[in-house]
């Protein structure tokens, strides 16, 4: 049995991120960047407006005042798509839209709300320094600037900010597709007919969520208490996809089969049991070059050992930069104690007080309630017994905490 830190090394050391796709611009959303994106346009292409106004000269309108106007002429209207050939001359005024691009002898935009049209003039009442209400050329993005580095995910308004840079497909790393297997007879899929001595294969739609969270394609099987059986899907499965979880069967019992099927097909096995509580029954290794993350069957243990161990590998597949879940720095609202030779993970909701977040763990009363009630996890690491109350701890958070 090794140390999680054992464990969670030889996990990223052993798998390495997918070859990269080309997609349109929409459906990388919440995808991995491939390669460092830079801009392919100036945005805006010229000086624009930022109001509707008028285009003028500064100087024209320096000592503008609401008891002693300045009146310009009005030589035209260019509206946003436009273009107005001419220059604008001294004491004259241009009719200017939101977003139109600035013409030529202009050097300001003076807002309408100090100005009032009067037939074929204009009389301003307040000033416009050089420059005012311009957006200049390439102030939102510029040729060649670094937009999006290899490796970041990609979020709505980024995904904008890349269509103003001249983009509709990118390059992005290709996500995992995965499939899941739970092993036993006892379990069946949701949604059949429940017998008694059977229960829903709840770990199987736990894992499958958090796979459909981070992005992962996903495929759920479940699969009986058969050697047969097993190594058939395990194969099947295996040419298919991209890597594969297994969920139940990882112990030591007569019916645990899924590590001793896997032993038999000749899978590259990197390590089998874990210091850590609860999950320490999983396995992980590399049959046909692709990862196998085995899970124990218990709720607790499979869900922790999937966030703890297979959730970073299987992100590191996707072109993720940062592994595991979003982190936060807390305080602990009481002592916890845990095995000085163990890592111990604690489930835990969280509070929000004047002098910060407060941790506050959960007493396991029911294995799923507790999973399903819970914000966030500490962990206890291995060499430490207990973390005091008011200690300040990083928290994994399982929700968003506002």
């Amino acid at each position: 049995m090794i140390s999680y830190k054992q464990a969670y090394q030889l996990t990223l050391e052993h798998i390495q991120p997918l070859g990269d796709e080309t997609v349109d611009l929409i459906a990388a959303v919440g995808r991995i960047t491939a390669e460092d994106l830079r801009g392919r346009v100036d945005s805006p292409s010229v000086d624009v407006s930022l109001k509707d106004g008028y285009a003028i000269h500064s100087v024209d309108i320096a000592n503008a005042l609401s008891t002693k106007p300045v009146r310009l002429k009005l030589i035209g209207t260019v509206a946003a798509g436009g273009k107005w050939d001419g220059e604008v001359q001294r004491s004259e005024a241009l009719r200017i839209l939101s977003g139109a691009p600035v013409p030529l002898g202009a050097d300001a935009i003076v807002s309408e709300e100090f100005t009032e049209m009067l037939g074929k003039f204009v009389e301003v009442t307040g000033d416009a320094s050089p420059g005012r209400n311009i957006l200049n050329r390439g102030t939102d993005v510029w040729i060649g600037q670094l937009l999006v580095s290899k490796g970041d995910r990609l979020h709505p308004p980024v995904v904008g900010f890349l269509a103003a840079a001249g983009y509709q497909r990118m390059p992005v790393i290709k996500q995992p597709r995965i499939a899941i297997l739970a092993i036993g007879d006892e379990v069946i899929a949701p949604g059949q007919p429940l017998v008694d001595g059977k229960l829903y294969a709840s770990n199987l739609t736990t894992l499958a969520a958090w796979c459909v969270q981070f992005g992962f394609g996903v495929e759920t099987f479940v699969v009986g208490d058969s050697e047969i059986e097993i190594r058939d899907t395990l194969e099947s499965c295996l040419e298919k996809y991209d890597a594969l979880l297994t969920s139940g069967g990882t112990w030591k019992g007569e019916r645990d089969l899924v590590v001793r099927v896997l032993d038999r097909l000749g899978w590259e096995k990197i390590y089998h049991r874990v210091r850590i509580g609860p999950g320490k029954a999983i396995g992980f290794g590399l049959y046909k070059e692709k990862p196998v993350f085995c899970l124990p069957g218990g709720p607790p243990s499979n869900q922790m050992a999937f966030l703890q161990l297979a959730l970073p590998g299987l992100q590191k597949m996707a072109g993720y930069k940062k592994f595991g879940l979003p982190q936060c720095t807390a305080q602990m609202s009481e002592d916890i104690h845990g095995q000085i030779n163990w890592t111990q993970f604690m489930h835990g909701c969280l509070s929000k007080k004047p002098y910060g977040i407060i941790f506050h763990p959960k007493k396991p009363k029911s294995r799923l309630q507790n999973m399903a009630n819970a914000e966030a996890i500490v962990a206890i690491p291995e060499g430490q017994d207990t973390i005091s109350k008011s200690s300040p701890v990083q928290v994994q958070l399982l929700k968003e905490f506002p």
